[in-house]
């Protein structure tokens, strides 16, 4: 959930009254959102800094609120306030609306050659804006919010935000080779290339992470005006030139990206924010954008669309029983204009362009839940009686669990996602034959992809615990994660068995025996037959040449125990043999 940071008493005031820190938490929960913190930049930066920094820092009391991620609109404090205010019904839900120009409209004119790095982009203007500090503070915090929220990290959407008046339109977004974009990028002092603000910002602790986006393309985005100033590059930074200051009075604010439906969500979201601050409040200038086949569109939507949704639908589902009228009262409140028509039972709402997480009837069924308030739905017993049951392979992995410890083996769990290199070098193996599931542009090195195998870990936690006394004797029963496209989701979890004997020598007896005790446990007794269990001589990359065998059971390859190899030990820094067992525990449900 994101969070959000305003300063209590500017809070307090923009909503009319103070509250206590009890009563603002029970607001808060009544309206859905959880304060999480009561705190002081002062206090934030001596928790993470110490004293010595944060000495001179301000001691504001700031709420630290936490926010549904889809409610993009409660992501600032004017948001915050406004869906306050409507929901205590102090005020009606503002209506939005998008004007023409009085002279030329601003024009953005998108290229052909965006369309392979990030060929959308909306536009629209913010004309006679009246900012304070708080309030242009807040308007750069909400863009932040957002780039980390609804644009994936600038991936789908990128923010750019201009003083109009130091440009001029038309405006054209298009791409160019790095060498040949130069300019003078946002707090610097002098103009540079592409390619060597790209070297610039690899130390450069917020920018650097969002250089992976475009750092490889042939072709960078930036967008001109019609003088060949550059307002930004995409997604990356802005220009000096259009910088806007707390004395800025129109604003451009262009959204690029690669999903279009996004941007325009983005762009109406930041417009009704701080339209309220426009000198016609919540009017916001339209621009027009012309797409590289000729067809140009007028932006910000700022569409508002009506639903159809039953009143008995919304009694059944919330487990509550409240007239037509009542329910149309509470999705009011919610910032859902509502109304009963038809039938009497029909409830039709208007949702907002505020409001782009309302996608489905059972959105507006938790709405209206939220409204009525979960602490006054009354609880009932459910009609129909069920009877809990394990689920099998949970069972059997408990049962096993004890019986590993009365073996003398000690559990471990470790984390699910590891490195490349923990389960494809160093055992000996190429990373695109582990058929493993990467994370998409992981935080850290430690976690790339998901495990294909519980040995790393284990590996890992004797490598962390090698002045204990020996020998140490570890076992894990957790899922491995392994790439299947026959699955609707492209992968698919396996659970295993996992135990390492790590000693003076080997122990491959040790291991061996524990294998034998397992199958006793499973009721699977040695031989070829199909109810059986053998170990057959086999070969991998992990294993000493001539001490791994495979498992079979029940007609089917299972696992693999052997003596692990020289390099794989030396590889994850031990220092004494080590011997392992690992099999698949699914097949013997």
């Amino acid at each position: 959930m994101p969070t959000v940071s305003v300063k209590r008493d500017l809070l307090f005031q923009a909503l009319g009254r103070t509250y206590t820190d009890e009563e603002f938490d029970e607001l808060c929960f009544e309206f859905g959102l959880e304060l999480d913190e009561i705190t002081s930049e002062k206090e934030i930066i001596s928790k993470e800094q110490g004293n010595v920094k944060a000495a001179g820092a301000s001691d504001v009391v700031l709420y630290k609120i936490d926010v549904p991620a889809n409610r993009y609109d409660l992501l600032c404090l004017e948001g915050l306030v406004r869906g306050l205010q409507v929901f205590k019904e102090r005020i009606k839900a503002p209506v939005y609306k998008r004007v023409m120009p009085d002279g030329k409209i601003q024009k953005l004119i998108i290229t052909e050659e965006t369309a392979k790095i990030r060929p959308f982009a909306v536009a629209a203007v913010l004309r006679n804006i009246k900012f304070t500090k708080d309030r242009y503070d807040s308007f750069i915090e909400l863009q932040e919010k957002l780039h980390q929220n609804i644009c994936r990290k600038r991936a789908l959407v990128a923010i750019g935000t201009h003083d109009l008046d130091t440009l001029s339109g038309p405006f054209t977004y298009t791409a160019k080779r790095p060498s040949d974009i130069k300019f003078k990028p946002l707090n610097k002092t002098k103009e540079y290339t592409a390619c060597e603000l790209m070297n610039i910002y690899k130390t450069d602790n917020h920018l650097k992470h969002y250089l992976h986006i475009i750092e490889n393309k042939p072709l960078y985005p930036v967008i001109y005006d019609s003088n060949g100033v550059v307002l930004s590059m995409p997604p990356i930074i802005n220009g000096d030139h259009s910088r806007i200051t707390v004395n800025t009075r129109n604003i451009f604010i262009e959204c690029t990206g690669t999903d279009f439906t996004k941007a325009k969500i983005v762009l109406d979201i930041i417009v009704t924010m701080f339209s309220e601050y426009c000198e016609n409040q919540f009017t916001v200038e339209a621009a027009e954008v012309v797409f590289p086949n000729g067809k140009s569109y007028t932006f910000p939507e700022l569409a508002y669309r009506k639903e159809m949704v039953r009143a008995d639908l919304i009694n059944k589902k919330v487990g509550i029983r409240e007239t037509p009228e009542n329910l149309a009262k509470l999705l009011t409140r919610m910032y859902l204009k509502s109304e009963v028509i038809g039938d009497g039972n029909q409830i039709e709402i208007e949702i907002p362009p505020t409001r782009a997480d309302i996608i489905h009837a059972c959105d507006i069924v938790e709405d209206a839940a939220i409204a009525y308030g979960y602490n006054n739905i009354q609880m009932t017993l459910p009609k129909t009686y069920t009877i809990a049951n394990q689920f099998p392979l949970n069972k059997l992995t408990e049962l096993l669990r004890y019986d590993m410890a009365a073996a003398g083996f000690t559990e471990v769990l470790t984390f699910a996602l590891c490195s490349q290199e923990d389960i494809a070098d160093k055992l000996g193996l190429d990373i695109s034959a582990t058929k493993a599931v990467h994370i998409s542009n992981p935080k850290t090195a430690e976690f790339q992809v998901a495990r294909t195998t519980l040995l790393p870990g284990l590996l890992k936690t004797i490598a962390a615990n090698r002045k204990m006394p020996l020998p140490l004797k570890l076992f894990e029963i957790s899922d491995i994660v392994i790439k299947d496209s026959n699955t609707d989701v492209g992968a698919k979890n396996y659970r295993h068995l996992c135990a390492v004997y790590y000693n003076k020598n080997p122990g491959f007896e040790i291991i061996h025996g524990l294998l034998d005790r397992i199958m006793q446990l499973l009721d699977v007794p040695p031989g070829e037959d199909k109810g059986g269990y053998v170990i057959k001589a086999s070969e991998g990359p992990a294993f000493f040449p001539g001490r791994c065998a495979e498992i079979f059971a029940r007609g089917q390859s299972v696992g693999k125990l052997g003596v692990l190899h020289p390099d794989v030990i030396t590889k994850f820094e031990l220092t004494m043999p080590c011997s392992s067992l690992e099999i698949n525990i699914g097949p013997f449900l």
